[in-house]
Formats: structure tokens, sequence, C-alpha cells
């Protein structure tokens, strides 16, 4: 059994939230369904690469954040086409950037 769902626009302020706490710079980029969205997390670590993690879950239905791509970091034109073509399957998206040389992980949940 999974455990229950945080509506999206909650999840979304915390993670905007924590990064604020540390005084990363972190915006939404695009918003998604309030209550029922999942979310994109852009990670720009340097001038042409970034991070990117999409909310998944486990197969016990833990929430957790899964590494778009399969590798550590993409080219920035990699991570724009990975965030454009799931925003076409999944018009309910949010996608959030942040701006951080070090790459840090500010989210709950396991990186799967």
């Amino acid at each position: 059994m999974s455990e229950p769902r945080l509506k999206t626009k909650l999840l979304v302020q915390a993670i905007l939230r924590r990064y604020d706490q540390e005084t990363i710079p972190a915006y939404i980029r695009r918003k998604g369904d309030p209550d029922a969205g999942t979310v994109l997390l852009k990670i720009s670590t340097g001038i042409n690469e970034a991070i990117l993690l999409g909310q998944a879950r486990d197969a016990e239905g833990r929430a957790g954040w899964l590494k778009m791509g399969g590798v550590e970091r993409l080219e920035d034109a990699a991570a724009e086409a990975l965030i454009e073509k799931a925003v076409k399957r999944d018009p309910d998206l949010y996608v959030i950037e942040v701006e951080d040389a070090k790459g840090r992980l500010l989210v709950d949940g396991l990186l799967l």
C-alpha cells in the first residue's frame, strides 16, 4: 500500500521554501495541476549542465526522485528537451528550476 500523497501545490511550496532557507535561487517555471500534478526538478549546476529529477515511486509505493536521462548530469539542451517531452506527455506537470553550482538535492524522498 502506498503512503498518502501531499497535494502538489503544497509539495512545490515546501521545495521552494527549503531552497530559500539555504539562499539558493529556485522558482516555478511551469505550473501544473495544484492537486494531483507531478513535479520535475531541474538543478542548473553550471553554464551548460543540469541535473534533472522527476517525481516517482518505487515498487513499494514510496515517494522518491528519479534521475531523468539516465546520467548524473545532462547538457542543458538535453535537459530542456526532456522537460518539453514530459510536458507534452503530462500537461499537469510542475517544473521547478534551481540554480545551484553544487547540485544540492534538498527534497525529501529516496533517490531512485
